[in-house]
């Protein structure tokens, strides 16, 4: 048995075995992440001296990022529930769109909100929004939840200016302006598909392992902040954020103003500045003390601890895939397949998506393998390899992908469950956009 065969069976053998303990033996998603990263290292034959140390790094790597996002998102959150103005955008929301058509309304706004944020600062910024509505529509969250988060999947996976899609339309050679916009043809179908379509479906057949939240008190529209001072807050810091991304068009590089809007633009930043402005707007202007806000800060912030700490321990297994050789044997097995171009970059982005959980990792690895052989087929629109590397980067997501903790623990859902939800739509977005996309081919 080669080298490369036997490193895949590892690899899945260690994402069987942590299915397993968190699964069957119930053992806390962050012990078996360890355990089974720890493990997987030694039997890969990684020096013992390294094992601890690579893991750490991975950890960290994901920790710089997400503890911020998290904890700031959920601090805006809790100020938006707090202060009434979720309720106040549910309102509004619900009479905009109807009852009836909430999940749609969930998705339209993902799919904006979410152009030109992160996946988890978008997720964090919109589900106060989803608990409000489902608590005044007597719903599960997720039948809005889950809607909600394909919208954000979707921009994250194939709209630039996201970091792996910017990178992959780079890679390719292919136009910003046509990107997007075969994005957007490709991905509102798709999220519609994944998103408000699945939920309708998928949700009365989970466990109840969190019951309709209760309905809304019927608090006066008078006590209530205004719609518009509360969705200015909540899109202040997508508005810094695309400043940030739109600073090489506003300014020369490495001018004061440059420098600035890129600083300004960074999710902690934005999301900081949002934090210090909805202490003003939906807090001390509307009669709250400062040690209410201190309060509201403090309470909401440790629920996020395992939420973090699991996603941490979920980027330091992708560390081990990667420093075990695993990654590298599933890149080499795809690239020995004849396949079209355009399902090999889905291939590749898909293995690694599996392997790894990161959808940015597998989108620039298998923009950097495919790269060349689109080179050498340019009946091949770059534009559309963007979108089929993107489709791939999101399929199959699992315990070693932040996303999928996010969607469990704030919606209180078993993993079985999580599964049944958030694995299966992200693996519909990941399918339904690669047959659009070939679609699309046939006809550009």
């Amino acid at each position: 048995m080669s080298g490369g065969t036997l490193l895949l069976l590892e690899a899945a053998g260690a994402v069987a075995l942590l299915i397993l303990l968190i699964v069957r033996a119930r053992l806390s998603p962050f012990v078996a992440l360890t355990l089974v990263s720890l493990a997987l290292a030694l039997v890969a034959g990684i020096a013992p001296a390294d094992i601890v140390k690579g893991f750490e790094a991975g950890v960290g790597s994901a920790l710089g990022h997400i503890a911020l996002v998290v904890g700031l998102g959920t601090i805006l959150g809790k100020m938006m529930v707090e202060s009434g103005g979720a309720d106040r955008v549910a309102r509004t929301v619900i009479g905009l769109f109807g009852a009836r058509r909430a999940d749609w309304a969930a998705m339209t706004v993902a799919l904006i909100v979410g152009l030109p944020v992160f996946f988890e600062v978008g997720f964090v910024l919109l589900v106060p929004i989803v608990f409000a509505v489902a608590g005044r529509l007597r719903q599960h969250p997720l039948r809005l939840g889950l809607p909600m988060a394909a919208g954000l999947s979707v921009v994250h996976a194939m709209v630039p200016p996201h970091p792996a899609a910017m990178l992959a339309t780079q890679a390719y050679g292919a136009d910003v302006g046509l990107t997007v916009l075969f994005a957007l043809i490709v991905g509102v179908p798709t999220a519609a598909v994944a998103g408000p379509l699945y939920a309708r479906w998928v949700v009365p057949r989970l466990a109840p392992a969190v019951p309709p939240p209760p309905a809304a008190e019927d608090v006066p529209d008078r006590a209530l902040p205004g719609f518009a001072i509360t969705v200015a807050t909540l899109l202040l810091p997508v508005a810094l954020m695309l400043l940030g991304s739109l600073a090489p068009s506003l300014a020369a590089p490495g001018t004061p103003l440059d420098q600035v809007l890129r600083f300004l633009g960074t999710p902690v930043v934005a999301l900081l500045a949002t934090v210090l402005v909805s202490y003003w707007t939906l807090g001390l202007a509307r009669g709250l003390s400062g040690a209410t806000l201190q309060r509201y800060t403090n309470e909401c912030l440790a629920p996020t601890a395992m939420i973090t700490l699991v996603v941490g321990v979920g980027a330091g297994f992708g560390r081990v895939l990667t420093d075990s050789g695993a990654s590298g044997a599933i890149v080499a097995l795809a690239a020995q397949l004849h396949v079209p171009v355009i399902l090999l970059a889905w291939l590749i982005a898909a293995l690694m998506r599996v392997a790894t959980g990161s959808a940015t990792v597998a989108m620039a690895t298998a923009a950097g393998i495919v790269a060349p052989l689109a080179a050498a087929n340019p009946g091949v629109r770059p534009e559309l390899l963007v979108l089929a590397t993107g489709a791939g980067s999101v399929v199959l997501s699992h315990v070693n992908d932040g996303g999928f903790w996010l969607v469990k623990e704030y919606f209180g859902l078993s993993v079985a469950d999580t599964i049944r939800s958030w694995t299966v739509c992200e693996t519909l977005i990941s399918v339904v956009a690669l047959v659009l996309t070939l679609g699309l081919s046939a006809l550009v």
